[in-house]
């Protein structure tokens, strides 16, 4: 949900010499390999799945930084999805807002990838335990929505968009995607309030990177190569974002020196820009429950946007910096409500896609 831009120049490796280069590639490991893994984990779901297989697709939910905070208990007709607080981001995250938010798009993408294979139901958040959301499902004829295909193609896209709008019917189709009863969803395609909004984005940015312990624990989460994404299978693989590979000392090194906030601000300011539009997502009420429908609504928004052939990118510093919230409040219109999501949309190229870790690593025994 709030996935850094880690762009790190790649010259450093220049100065090593041609042996030590051809060391550091044979440790950085293979982009072809990666991009292997990647496709295998994004395999489109069987005709007859075990429950493994639809698990797998709810996996490929975005979740902030990329950690992954779930873990998956199977019994008969019942698959429920906890949280894992080992895998909290406490610095950008200290209520789990987000951890909670993604529970809510791993539920969504198990939902419609089981409808699509013969097993409906409804995701309940509380019913097996608190934090939890209970997958109770019975057999029923498939039906295989335009959202469920999305569901591998999905990716929340790094990078610059090409600046094309979208039309009104586009809009309304992401519209109701996004419908929730428990949500309001904001688009916003009005240039003026689009750079409203980056200001704050801006700001957000600044007093992040200007907090050692989030500059700590957004490092933490950064892989710089092919082989270091595939080992942890988690986190911000800096390819993803179309920066070169790097052997972790270097990435960490240039991490140090090449993430500053002058040069985030200005590729956030020019990521807006070239947006189609921002859509703003916020619950009706403050509390874990209406978070994961936050998750779920915005999980659809997403599918659709992708399914229309859009790519879209989480924007969250001004909901991660209490400070900014209440302006963004009153600037969508929602005065003294918490803003939840805050994501750009629009055209723009395919990227490397990210990690996932094995479905075995996310499951109960």
């Amino acid at each position: 949900m709030n996935r850094r831009h880690i762009l790190i120049g790649g010259g450093g490796l220049l100065a090593l010499g041609a042996g030590a280069t051809g060391l550091a590639a044979r440790q950085m490991g293979s982009a072809s390999d990666y991009a292997d893994a990647a496709k295998a984990m994004r395999a489109i779901l069987p005709p007859s799945p075990q429950v493994s297989e639809l698990i797998r697709y709810a996996t490929l939910a975005p979740n902030g930084h990329n950690t992954q905070p779930w873990r998956f208990e199977i019994a008969p007709g019942l698959i429920t999805i906890h949280p894992d607080f080992t895998r909290r981001t406490p610095v950008v995250d200290p209520d789990d807002h987000h951890l909670f938010v993604s529970l809510g798009c791993a539920a969504e993408n198990l939902a419609l990838a089981a409808a699509a294979r013969g097993r409906q139901g409804e995701p309940v958040f509380g019913d097996a335990g608190a934090g939890s959301i209970a997958f109770a499902h019975h057999p029923a004829p498939g039906e295989a929505s335009a959202l469920f295909h999305a569901i591998p193609a999905r990716q929340s896209t790094r990078a610059r968009f090409d600046g094309r709008a979208v039309s009104r019917t586009v809009l309304r189709t992401l519209t109701e995607a996004g419908r929730s009863p428990d949500v309001d969803l904001i688009l916003i395609t009005n240039r003026p309030m689009m750079d409203k909004i980056r200001d704050l984005v801006v700001a957000g940015n600044s007093a992040q990177l200007a907090d050692p312990a989030f500059v700590s624990e957004l490092k933490s989460w950064v892989r710089f190569n092919p082989r270091q994404a595939l080992r942890t299978g988690d986190g911000l693989y800096s390819a993803a974002t179309g920066a070169p590979a790097l052997p972790d000392w270097l990435g960490a090194l240039a991490f140090e020196q090449l993430v500053t906030a002058k040069s985030e601000n200005d590729k956030y300011a020019r990521h807006i820009r070239s947006s189609a539009g921002i859509a703003v997502f916020v619950a009706r009420r403050e509390d874990p429950a209406h978070w994961a429908a936050v998750g779920r609504a915005c999980q659809r928004f997403a599918l659709q946007a992708t399914a229309l052939g859009l790519k879209h990118a989480f924007i969250n510093q001004p909901v991660e910096a209490p400070a900014l919230r209440p302006e963004l409040a009153a600037l969508v219109g929602l005065p003294g409500r918490r803003p939840d999501v805050v994501m750009r949309f629009g055209h723009g190229a395919l990227l490397p896609y990210s990690p996932r870790r094995p479905v075995a690593e996310v499951i109960f025994a």
